[in-house]
């Protein structure tokens, strides 16, 4: 959900998914998109490694984007939860009622990667800012980026469900 604060939209997000590199989607991945309603996309970040492919959930409404992946104690290998922004803008998040940690991936309108927020807190309250407008944020599992060789500046690719 967002919320102002300063001149940033905050969202309340919370325990988000997971990624590992991969081509198809997981049984967990599935199971979690239909227990949540929640549809899912694919998703492709393009790294000097190779592209990584992931099955992501995507927070398109409010409540989803408020809820985000709270409460969960696991995330599925080569998945994760996107949350579009249009039009693009300035984000923070934060881990409230988050039980696992998360690497926070900030895209900018092209699709490249602005900002990676590495292994955030669990069940933290401090906010994890943007820096620039982006137009979407992927979290995947903590440790997950660096895993991957995900660096900042690489592009990501991904279709509406």
């Amino acid at each position: 959900m967002a919320f102002p604060a300063r001149p940033l939209c905050v969202l309340a997000l919370a325990a988000l998914a997971g990624c590992t590199p991969g081509a198809a989607r997981s049984a967990d991945t599935a199971a979690a998109a239909s227990a949540t309603g929640v549809p899912l996309a694919p998703l492709e970040i393009r790294t000097a490694r190779g592209v990584v492919k992931f099955h992501v959930e995507v927070a398109s409404t409010p409540e989803e984007q408020s809820r985000g992946l709270m409460y969960r104690t696991s995330l599925p290998a080569h998945g994760g939860m996107i949350f579009p922004m249009t039009p693009a803008r300035f984000a923070a998040f934060w881990m409230k009622n988050t039980y696992i940690p998360l690497d926070m991936i900030f895209i900018r309108p092209d699709g490249t990667i602005a900002r990676i927020a590495a292994n955030t807190v669990p069940e933290s309250l401090d906010t994890v800012e943007s820096g620039e407008p982006v137009s979407a944020v992927l979290e995947i599992t903590g440790g997950g980026a660096a895993a991957d060789g995900i660096v900042e500046g690489d592009k990501v690719s991904w279709k509406r469900p």
